[in-house]
């Protein structure tokens, strides 16, 4: 069983790409992973965000016996943002950094995505009001741009 969870994977990604879940931004590339990875990090710093966290359970899983696709959460966000966004709602900050999504396709070929920051901010939104929605549309444009220049 354990040997089909990597396939699984494999067979997966095109289709989620293509299925993607409401709310989520995909950008299938021709780049290679590390390449994508690379790219993603920096258009996060050229739109001027940070990035705050990354994560991924490939490395870790090879260091058991497993191989997988390249996979790895990237959070993104900065203090400027943070602030504005807990002045309109305490409890949408726990939505920050707001997470790419670098996975590695069966072909060697990588795919961007991310749900975005209207969406994730969206539940929020009857507490943060229009400046919450405000802020998440800022975003929204921001991490386009970043996605956009990422994939290029």
């Amino acid at each position: 069983m354990k040997a089909l969870i990597p396939l699984l994977c494999l067979v997966a990604l095109p289709l989620w790409a293509q299925n993607a879940p409401e709310g989520w931004a995909v950008y299938p590339t021709q780049k290679p992973y590390a390449e994508l990875v690379d790219a993603t990090k920096a258009a996060i710093k050229e739109n001027g965000l940070i990035v705050v966290t990354q994560a991924g359970p490939t490395k870790a899983a090879a260091a058991r016996g497993i191989s997988i696709p390249g996979n790895r959460v990237i959070g993104a966000f900065n203090n400027d943002y943070a602030v504005r966004v807990l002045e309109t709602s305490v409890h949408a900050m726990i939505e920050a950094p707001i997470r790419f999504y670098v996975t590695e396709n069966q072909d060697g070929t990588a795919t961007l995505s991310y749900k975005t920051p209207s969406f994730v901010f969206a539940p929020y939104a009857p507490e943060g009001g229009q400046d919450l929605l405000n802020i998440a549309a800022e975003l929204d444009t921001k991490f386009q741009s970043i996605a956009e220049r990422a994939v290029k």
